[in-house]
Formats: C-alpha cells, structure tokens, sequence
C-alpha cells in the first residue's frame, strides 16, 4: 500500500483485547514499499464525478482496507477489514444505509489487504504485517488471525499463529489452508531474496493451524525468490500468485500434468502444480511488481469465449502497482494473454532468457477524464469485474469504471473522484460498488448510465 500515516502503537495485544494507537508512519507495499507520503495539500482538489453518484457512506469505518460479505439466511452482512480490526455491518433492510453491528477492536492493524472470509464456516482471516502495532518490516512480527463470525454481532478471534509472511492472506482448498505473502523480506531471511514467498498453513483445526517450515512460490521472478503480495484463486480452482515477477497460476488439489518435468501427479496446498503464466512485459509494467490479478471465466469472461488468445480462460488482468515522480509513469491494469505459457515457460525464465505474456491491453489513470492533475498518487490498485464492466480503486484518483468488453481498449464509462479520496479496493454486491477508501471509509456507489 501507498506509505501513509495510520494510527499505530502497540501497548499490549491479547487476541480479546482493545489496544490504544498513537500516530506513527506506516509503508506500502509496492517497490520497496513506495515512496515517502508527499505532504497534504494545503486546498483539497475539487471533486469529480460522472455516470455514478454515491448512494451511501460509512464515514465510522475510517481506515478501511478491504470488505467481504457473508450471507446468514436472509441476512446480508459486510464485514470490514482495516487500521482499527475488524467491523461488520447489517446490509439486508437496506444495502445502502450500512448498520454496525459488531466490532473487533485491534487499533494499530496493518494490513490485512484483500481479507478474506470462509462464506461456509463464518470466519475471517486477518494477514498481520511486521509493520502492524508499531513494527517494522525488517524484525516486525507477522502471522493470521482467524476469527469467528458465527455470531456477526461477536466477531473473536478463535486463534492467531506466526507465519513468516503477513501482507495477504488467501483461502485454498476450501478455506482449508492458506496461502499468505508478502511484504519486503525480513533481516532474518536470505540476503539474495528480493522479497517474502508464499507459507502454506492447514487450518483444518482453525484453533490450531499449522505453518509448514518450507516456503513455496520460490524462484518467480526469472529464477530469483521475490515478494509474493497476494492471491486469486480463480473459477476452475487455479491459484493466481502475483508479485515481482508477474503472475503465475497452481492447480493446488486433483492430477495434472507438471508442465516443468512433464510428469502427472498429484496437487496439493502444499505441492501445487504449475498451470500457467508468467513475466509482464517492462513495456506494460516497468516496476515488474504485480499486485493482484483476476482471469475470467465463462459467463464472466471479458474476452468473448471461444478459443485462441482471447478465448474463455487465456487472458489474465493484473494490476501493476508502482510509484514515482508525478503521475504518467504509475502502475497501470494490464490485460495479457496466457497463450503460450501452460508449458512451464514462466518456471524456466531467466534473466538471459526472459520470458513475458503477450500485452492485450493497457489502462492507466493518468491524463483521463476526472483525474486530478496536481496529484502524483495515481498507482493502479485492487478492482472487481461484472457484466463487462471493471472497477478499479486508483488511491486518490478515486474509482473508475471501465468497459473492458474489448480488452485491447479499456475504456472509463463513469469515474468517482471525492476531494479526500483515498481509494483501496472496490467490490461488487447487490447491484452497487462499495469502495474501501482508507479515508473516507466505505462508499456506495451505484452506475448511473
């Protein structure tokens, strides 16, 4: 995430109890964790808008970093992740008036992005960053909290374990491991990586999960181990991992082919299988850090259907994440093409030969209609796709609305710029976008066109 100021000074945690914050500097997650905030303007740029108008808002959610939605029976909840813990919210009388319902006090939390919930068995799993509660990432402590939302009105932790990674969190199998990353290696961890893997923990016991001791996701950025930021575990069950080094996908459970040794075996959480993808090309994304990614599938694919490189399941959207000076050279979305890449290509790419997916399409925010100019936080971030249309969170360029039914021309139908805004994921639900806006809380927002 983009450095920012947050709250955070561990006193003493125990998983029940409420912690006091103080402020204290927080870093991002993006190449070597960004650059220094930039100083708060001393006017505020005036708001932009069209084709959308906010719905609603939950102003008391400040410092929100991701959502989720559980369904009990009738009764939608929305559960917030963020700076302050976790919050959750009663949605079924009206999803646009959200209504607190119950609350678990962590102030200091960093940074959980993209929380991740078991819709099944009610809970939530919460990545600590070695920069929550006042550390750092070079000797902070990181690891998982899961916590029960049996009751939505009760969310408690049920267990918390150290892992040697603590950015993200993402469920495989089932919610019957996980599979968490990130950020910047540790002093601890060897001099040559660029970056934390991927540890693997069985949390079939929830009270006990268990860390396996070997990393995997090793070797991703033309044989070098780098920073592994998050996971998308896509419609057919293939494990998405994104970082320096681009996007590669893992069958993790039933037989397949190893593309890399060309043997069948079996996949688990723990030994997955290469399926397919690979390097970014420079041209697109220059950083090479990919933050998050999404291929579509079937009746929500963008491509069309079909075959060849824009058939059903061959492309892959990723979302650069990257800053420096100005706007015109942050991160952008990149569509590219998986064609080519599901014979272990990705696995066997070195510096002297470099292998990189084939760019369909780019987007970036910069110079488009309804950005601010005199920003330079304009980095490409978490989005959600429905219906053909993407919607992208751009931090303080707000959240845009893209019409990618031709994924080599994305095109903005609609964009939403509040003066403070400070955009960090979007998410679809009941006909609405909810924004997490690390300043603003939660937004709704609803298309107009």
């Amino acid at each position: 995430m983009r450095r920012l100021f947050f709250r955070s000074s561990l006193l003493l945690f125990a998983v029940t109890a409420t912690l006091t914050a103080t402020a204290l500097p927080a870093a991002a997650c993006g190449e070597e964790d960004g650059p220094p905030a930039a100083a708060p303007s001393a006017t505020a740029a005036p708001a932009a808008e069209k084709n959308v108008k906010a719905v609603g808002s939950v102003p008391d959610a400040q410092g929100a970093i991701s959502l989720q939605f559980l369904q009990y029976g009738a009764r939608d909840v929305m559960v917030v992740a963020g700076e302050f813990g976790v919050k959750t919210y009663d949605l079924t009388a009206n999803p646009a008036a959200p209504k607190l319902i119950g609350q678990l006090n962590m102030p200091g939390m960093w940074e959980t992005e993209d929380t991740e919930v078991d819709p099944v068995r009610k809970r939530v799993f919460l990545a600590r960053d070695p920069r929550a509660f006042g550390g750092n990432v070079r000797t902070g402590e990181s690891g998982i909290y899961v916590v029960d939302l049996a009751d939505p009105a009760k969310p408690s932790v049920m267990s918390y374990v150290k892992v040697p990674a603590g950015h993200t969190t993402t469920c495989i199998n089932d919610c019957q491991y996980l599979w968490t990353g990130g950020p910047a290696k540790a002093d601890s961890m060897p001099a040559e990586w660029g970056g934390r893997p991927i540890w693997v923990t069985d949390i079939r016991n929830p009270r006990k999960p268990k860390v396996a001791p070997n990393p995997i996701e090793l070797a991703r950025n033309d044989g070098k181990t780098d920073y592994v930021h998050d996971v998308q575990v896509d419609q057919t069950g293939v494990a998405w991992a994104s970082g320096r080094g681009g996007v590669r996908g893992y069958w993790t459970e039933g037989m397949h082919k190893d593309p890399v040794t060309g043997k069948l075996r079996m996949a688990s959480a723990h030994d997955p299988v290469p399926y397919a993808g690979g390097g970014i090309k420079e041209t697109a994304a220059p950083s090479k850090f990919m933050h998050n990614s999404y291929r579509p599938i079937g009746n929500r694919s963008t491509d069309g259907g079909g075959t060849g490189p824009w058939g059903d399941g061959n492309l892959i959207y990723a979302t650069e994440e990257s800053f420096v000076d100005g706007c015109a050279g942050d991160g952008v979305l990149v569509i590219a093409s998986l064609e080519g890449s599901h014979n272990g290509e990705g696995w066997r790419s070195t510096p002297q030969k470099p292998y990189r997916l084939n760019t369909i399409g780019t987007w970036s925010v910069a110079g488009q209609e309804g950005s601010n100019p005199a920003s330079g936080d304009c980095s490409a971030h978490y989005f959600d796709v429905k219906d053909k249309v993407l919607v992208q969170s751009f931090y303080a360029q707000g959240t845009r609305f893209l019409d990618v039914s031709d994924p080599t021309n994305p095109k903005q139908i609609a964009y939403y710029r509040p003066s403070d805004a400070a955009a960090w994921a979007p998410y679809w639900h009941r006909g609405y976008a909810y924004v997490a806006d690390n300043n603003r809380g939660v937004d709704i927002l609803q298309l107009t066109r």
